[in-house]
This record gives C-alpha cells, structure tokens and sequence, in this order.
C-alpha cells in the first residue's frame, strides 16, 4: 500500500509504536513499515522529539564512514593475512599473490584489491576475546565488549548523535536492511538508529521505501496533502499545548522537505549510474551495496553500514572463499579506487571488518573455526596512512606478533577521524555518564603525516 495517510489518533493503542507519545495526534506514513531498522516517519518523528545536542568540538578529517561487514568470521589467512611459508595444515589450500606494497602479499581471491592496496592500510594485528558470534559482532560494531547491564550503541548511532543529518539524509543507513540487533541505538534514543532502505539494491526493481510520492499522487495532490496536514495541525494545538506537538510540527517538516527533495531521492538512484560504473563494482549484491554506498557519502550520509557475503567457513573453506571472496573483491577495489577518483577517499573512512579471524590450523574438514586471537581489518582514507600494513600475527597466524589493536582502539581511532572525542561522556538511561569508548587509544601509526 503506497499512500499517504494522515491517521488521528483519538487514544493510546496497544502495539502501536507512536500511540504513546502521540496520543490524538496524526503522523505522516509514506510508503510501508516493515522490515528491521527504522522507517522514514519512525525515523523522522523520533528525531524531531529528541532532546539530545549534536557536539562537534573540532573538524574530522574524515566526513562519513563506510563499514563493509563480512559476518560469519572472514578468515585472515585466507584474505589480507595469508602464510604461504607455514606448514600446509597452516598455510590453507589458497595460493597468494602479490600486492601494490613492495614485499606484501594477500590470498590469490584478491587480485583487484591487491592492485589497489597503495591507497589502503590492513591492520594484521586484531583481536579480542570472544569467539561466539554475537558476542564478536558486538564488538565490532559497537567498541564495547558485551553487557548484561546496558545496550551500547553501534558507531552508527554514535555517529548520528554526534554530528547529526547532513543535506536532508539520514545519518545512518543500512543497506539494505539492519544486519543484527547490535547495528542499533542501544541506549541512545531511538531516533539515532539506522534508516534501513528496505530492498536490495542489485534487485531490478531496487526502490527504496518511503522516499517516492505513491502512484498517483503528482506533486499537486502532494501540496494539497500538505495544506490539510496543516489545518489539522492547528486544530489540535487549539485543543492542546504540549512538546509532543511542537516536534511532530518539525517531524512534518521535515518528512515532507526529504520527500519533495529531489536531491535527497536522487542519492538512491542507483539508476543513475552509467552502465559502465554498474559494471565496474559487479552486477550482484555486494557490488550494488557497495555502489549506493558510495552514492550514499557523496551525497551527504555520514556513516553507512552493508554487509556482504557469509564467512562461517567451518568446512571446506577453499569451496567458500573461492565462490564469494571474488565478487566481495571486485567491489571493494572498485569502491577505493571511485572514490579516490572523485576526491572523496581521503574524507570517506572505508573499513572492511568481521566479528572474528579463524583458526590458526585446517580442521578435519577442510575449514576453520572461530579465532578471536587475531585477525584483520582492511581500511582506506580518511585521513589514513595510504600503502601500510599496521602489526602482524605469528608465523602461524594465531597470535598478534607485534602492535596489537583492540576493538577499543579501532573504535578510537575511526572516532578520532570524525572529529567525535572518544572518550566523551554520553548519558545513558538514568543518567548514567558513559564513555563513548571506554579506554583505548588513537592508532596514530596509521594515520597519514601531516606535511
């Protein structure tokens, strides 16, 4: 059902999200609500109602953020930490091949990322100490080890909080859909989650909810909407004086500015693209993820978080890696090197991570189990050290050998390059002070020198 609705709300309902805060008040709805992450009224209302300040006390270097997740616990030596000298039951059955940095090698599947690897640093020496799934994606997208006490935020949110929207979008998106419950608020206030778009951009028929006007209605009809909107606006503030009123007032707004935009749509057209670009990342899901996401900073997103691929290779991992490392390859040089072209690589932080490494050792069944211990994260621009490969792991890739950086100190760091204090006190529910990393330090080693 593609339409407008103004619904007026005579009571509180149960199950409905807004009827709380909302009581005898309408609320814009374009499109459908569904799917995980929030939809654009959710989005836009929430943040209307939130009293938090945005603090920016210094420019960052870098302006947005693109976090390409490989979930499942993408193997190091089988990617960016390969050991073609350790004995074979350590090695793997993949092969290596030479990179753009004199003297490093990544896993044959990344021949188009290993062109490019001037323009990056891969960090070899990661690690933390949970090897369950969830508990691995949490700290990753979050920078915190697991609580029972408190939801933290993902760096999206914190990102969002911070420095809010830019040019009408919203500061945090997902593509296509919020990928686990850590990629969320936590204890921030809801209108800092993500804007999940809802479809998949390699889809033909790929149309991002709730941005288009609904079959039928032409920009007249729309305007008209709107008047009506208006006169029920002012009928309720006769009846009533509160907050609730005065945020849905800016909600409205602002919805309706983001809808008429033709810019703000514009940012998700993926067919716009000239075929030749399309081609250029890859026609399939991560390669159109990764095109929208660079769609996504250019035109004002600041943080933008996709997933691509599953990494769980427990059993025959040279099956697993040589179906999906290819197209994930492909699309991530073809991401650094568009962006580096357009003048946008040095102020977009790409970082491509996962929950955790594998194994130092093949099992059984020709795979590899989870490995927190140490693995590796690939990162480019935003102000970062271009051609360097930061610590490194044992001959055998299963401990950090020298500079090991925690989940803390990634976390920093990415912060650090926005311009966001890291150790900055956020309020929690209760009013709780918490830090938006708890320890850690700035990787000053792989940011790029000043002249």
């Amino acid at each position: 059902m593609e339409t407008i609705l103004i619904r007026i709300m005579k009571a509180p309902c149960p199950g409905n999200p807004f009827a709380n805060d909302f009581s005898r008040r309408g609320f814009l709805h374009v499109g459908l609500l569904g799917g995980l992450g929030l939809s654009l009224p959710q989005f836009l209302s929430m943040e209307a109602q939130a009293k938090q300040k945005h603090y920016k006390t210094r420019e960052g270097v870098a302006k947005s953020v693109i976090q390409i997740f490989l979930p499942g616990g993408m193997a190091h030596q089988e990617s960016w930490d390969p050991k073609p000298y350790a004995p074979t039951e350590y090695r793997g059955p993949l092969g290596t091949i030479n990179t753009s940095i004199k003297g490093v090698k990544f896993s044959q599947y990344l021949k188009n990322t290993a062109k490019i690897a001037d323009k990056m640093t891969i960090i070899r020496s990661m690690a933390h100490g949970e090897a369950a799934h969830e508990r691995g994606t949490h700290n990753m997208f979050t920078g915190y080890k697991p609580s029972p006490a408190l939801e933290y935020p993902a760096m999206g949110s914190v990102v969002a909080h911070e420095l809010g929207p830019r040019n009408n979008l919203p500061p945090y998106v997902c593509v296509p859909s919020v990928p686990n419950e850590f990629a969320n608020s936590g204890y921030l206030s809801s209108a800092f989650g993500p804007f999940a778009i809802g479809s998949e951009p390699s889809r033909g028929d790929f149309k991002v909810r709730d941005l288009n006007m609904p079959g039928g209605v032409d920009e007249k009809r729309f305007n008209r909407r709107r008047s009506l909107l208006e006169t029920v606006d002012h009928h309720f503030k006769t009846l009533e004086e509160s907050d609730a009123l005065d945020s849905m007032d800016a909600f409205y707004q602002h919805a309706y500015k983001l809808i008429s935009s033709k810019e703000a749509r514009e940012a998700f057209n993926l067919k716009a693209e000239p075929e030749a670009v399309r081609n250029r990342y890859g026609m399939n899901t991560p390669g159109q993820r990764m095109l929208l996401a660079r769609r996504l900073v250019e035109a004002g997103t600041r943080f933008v978080s996709l997933t691509a691929g599953g990494w769980d290779h427990h059993d025959n991992i040279k099956n697993g890696i040589q179906q999906q490392l290819p197209p994930v390859d492909q699309a991530i040089a073809a991401l650094i090197s568009d962006l580096d072209e357009r003048g946008l690589l040095d102020s977009t932080l790409v970082m491509v991570t996962s929950e955790f490494g594998r194994t130092p050792k093949i099992n059984g069944t020709g795979g590899r189990d989870h490995w927190p211990r140490v693995f590796s994260v690939g990162m480019a621009g935003g102000g970062l050290h271009r051609g360097l490969v930061h610590g490194s792991s044992d001959a055998l890739g299963g401990e950090p050998e020298e500079d090991m950086v925690g989940i803390e100190d990634l976390a920093m760091t990415v912060y650090n390059q926005l311009g966001i204090t890291g150790d900055k006190e956020l309020m929690s529910p209760g009013d709780r002070p918490i830090e938006i990393v708890d320890g850690g330090r700035i990787v000053d080693e792989i940011l790029a020198k000043k002249a």
